[in-house]
């Protein structure tokens, strides 16, 4: 039996290279804003929100791997 490959990520709109920019600097402005001792607490927030929103656990446990690569 063949090894299961992991799947891709959940499909989803791509935003354009502009919008990206914009989501970075967003993130980055509420990290700076949440302040350093805090900031692990609000990406978790945020994590959690946009798994809810997302409504896919398998979706999101793999888009977690997929941030967790290459780091």
């Amino acid at each position: 039996m063949p090894p299961t490959l992991p799947a891709d990520p959940p499909a989803t709109a791509a935003l354009s290279v502009p919008a990206l920019e914009t989501v970075y600097d967003s993130l980055a402005q509420a990290i700076d804003q949440a302040g350093e001792d805090r900031t692990a607490l609000f990406l978790v927030k945020l994590a959690l929100l946009q798994a809810d929103a997302l409504g896919d656990a398998e979706g999101f446990r793999q888009l977690v791997q997929a941030a967790l690569a290459d780091l």
